[in-house]
């Protein structure tokens, strides 16, 4: 318990994260991984999640399931600002691995309340290295 909350009867909560390294569809991995975070998010902890190997597919614009005839679930990923899940962390290496940019992903955003509101962008560019001490500072971090 940080400081902070000591002797204030609040209770801090726990920093999850959620892993995403498979690609969107062919597994259950993705779907469930995002249903796991609706449920994090529902009992207020501090979510967030990390995108990389082919989890970065899942962000990508122009999905099309028609084909495999599944139900594409990746516009979920805009309404979770919503549930105040506001940081997704994007592997740099996964993305240019790929031969994907930034600009390949959804545009994802939320409403900051403590700045009057302002969107701003969910999406958070990191490296291989940067990405290991977000990882190093969550309570929880399951992969999927």
């Amino acid at each position: 318990m940080s400081e902070a909350a000591k002797g204030t009867g609040k209770k801090v909560p726990k920093k999850f994260l959620y892993v995403n390294r498979k690609a969107p569809y062919g597994t259950i991995y993705a779907l469930e991984a995002l249903e796991v975070v609706l449920i994090g998010a529902a009992f207020d902890q501090d979510v967030s999640l990390a995108f990389l190997d082919d989890g970065v597919f899942q962000l990508a614009n122009g999905q099309d399931t028609k084909g495999i005839g599944m139900k594409k679930f990746a516009n979920t990923y805009r309404a979770l600002g919503d549930y105040g899940v506001t940081k997704f962390y994007v592997e740099k290496e996964s993305l240019q691995s790929r031969g994907l940019t930034l600009g390949d992903l959804q545009e994802i955003t939320y409403e900051d309340e403590n700045d009057d509101f302002k969107e701003k962008p969910s999406i958070i560019l990191v490296s291989r290295a940067e990405l290991s001490e977000v990882m190093a500072q969550q309570d929880v971090v399951l992969s999927f």
